[in-house]
């Protein structure tokens, strides 16, 4: 006698059942209220009902190939049939040609990369390794930044989700950022480079193993660095033999219309960490890349990390296979030639829309701050807090069928990098529609 297959459940059983027995992150867990998704496929995820919603964050800015792309499926099923795991002693196929791929694609002699579980465990690693090649423990990071969930990564991160995680890892040194929340311009170039070498100073260089820093800052802001600024500090870095760290999970693999966002400024870190991208978010993977001094240092010493799952083999066939998509499809070329398309959306809803006070994009890395006054310039939430215009916008958005991340006074637009014209005006056009609740807060 055949077993018949169970029916799926009905949107409302899968978050009764979620709710009741898993955690979901970043929320009070009585709050929340998720959305249930069946599938998804391209720029769009499906309800178990067959709801439409455009995906115009490409989740956390990071299924940069759209959904359901059958090359990475395949290939992780066949690495799968192959062989699922060994530990990360071994050496695999699957490993040596991920490598080599990534010397490649990477900057400069960024030619080794330890491969983590995600961003958070990158971050981790590269704080070990600059620690252990320079014997110094201080680590110099911003406050507008988001480096992971994990004990060190949490501590370098400087956004209110460190608060409750603290006290953290010791040795994290402030420096200030480019940009002032509240502010609608960032700060002139050398105000925040000299700032940096205060720091250095009054800190010792002597004592500093690294500065970490989000090349383009993500979740805090979609921060484009003022053009010199990387440059400066890199020339900061080798001036006082400090480590420069550019943390990549969110700005590389293509979401700026390049490899990875220092390529935009012809800047080589030392350590570059990354993930999302990698593997297009299909499985999970991170790295953290290392410069050929680094590396070689570590020929003669121990590193002191591992993970059980480093190095996993069908993760690594997601991410070889997601690289050729970006190739194949030349993502990364579409993600350079919708960027005037972006930014045009951007300009035209802040023509119409007094409640647009800033835009920044770059690539298809994009988001607009809402304000209720441009004068004096008054975002439309306190900080690190919503209002009840935001949580209008985000019902709006929801009744819609537009998914995208909403942070502060903050609307973000980062879909996948396979997105056409068309499908990023079908969401501005809903934006756009949005935005009228906005502009009834503005007042001046």
């Amino acid at each position: 006698m055949g077993i018949s297959a169970a029916p799926g459940m009905t949107s409302e059983e899968i978050v009764s059942l979620s709710r009741a027995h898993t955690m979901f992150s970043w929320s009070v867990q009585g709050a929340i209220d998720p959305i249930a998704i069946d599938r998804a496929e391209g720029v769009y995820l499906y309800t178990p009902e067959g709801r439409r919603i455009l995906d115009f964050n490409a989740q956390l800015m990071s299924v940069n190939i759209g959904h359901g792309d059958r090359r990475v499926i395949d290939a992780i099923t066949a690495q799968a049939t192959q062989l699922q795991f060994v530990q990360p002693a071994f050496a695999t196929e699957i490993r040596a040609r991920l490598g080599q791929k990534m010397a490649e694609i990477l900057p400069g002699d960024l030619n080794k990369v330890f491969f983590t579980l995600g961003g958070a465990e990158a971050v981790e690693n590269a704080i070990k390794l600059a620690r252990h090649v320079t014997g110094r423990y201080k680590l110099l990071a911003r406050y507008r930044s988001y480096h992971g969930a994990t004990h060190g990564a949490m501590t370098l991160t400087g956004d209110y989700r460190r608060w409750a995680n603290e006290p953290g890892l010791v040795g994290v040194i402030r420096y200030p950022d480019t940009h002032r929340w509240g502010e609608k311009e960032p700060r002139p170039v050398e105000e925040s480079l000299n700032g940096l070498e205060d720091v250095i100073k009054y800190e010792g260089p002597h004592t500093i193993a690294a500065v970490f820093l989000e090349t383009v800052v993500g979740t805090n802001g979609i921060l484009i660095p003022p053009d010199g600024y990387l440059k400066g500090v890199r020339e900061l870095c080798d001036k006082y033999g400090i480590m420069m760290v550019a943390d990549e999970v969110m700005a590389g693999f293509g979401r700026t219309g390049r490899w990875f966002a220092v390529d935009h400024w012809d800047v080589v870190p030392d350590l570059m960490t990354m993930a999302k991208g990698l593997t297009s978010s299909y499985l999970p993977l991170g790295a953290v890349a290392m410069r050929d001094h680094i590396s070689e240092a570590m020929d003669s010493k121990m590193f002191y990390g591992g993970l059980t799952y480093s190095s996993h083999p069908i993760s690594l066939a997601a991410a070889l296979a997601t690289i050729r998509v970006y190739e194949e499809d030349d993502l990364i070329g579409n993600a350079a030639r919708l960027d005037p398309v972006l930014r045009a959306h951007h300009e035209d809803l802040a023509r119409k829309h007094p409640s647009v006070g800033a835009h920044r994009s770059l690539g298809l890395f994009g988001i607009l701050d809402l304000v209720r006054s441009h004068d004096p310039w008054t975002p439309i939430t306190p900080f690190n807090g919503t209002s009840d215009e935001m949580k209008a916008i985000g019902k709006f958005f929801r009744d819609n069928g537009l998914y995208t991340m909403m942070a502060n006074n903050s609307i973000h637009t980062n879909p996948p990098l396979s997105i056409t014209a068309a499908q990023l005006a079908e969401g501005f056009a809903i934006i756009d529609r949005a935005l009228d609740i906005a502009d009834q807060a503005v007042t001046g």
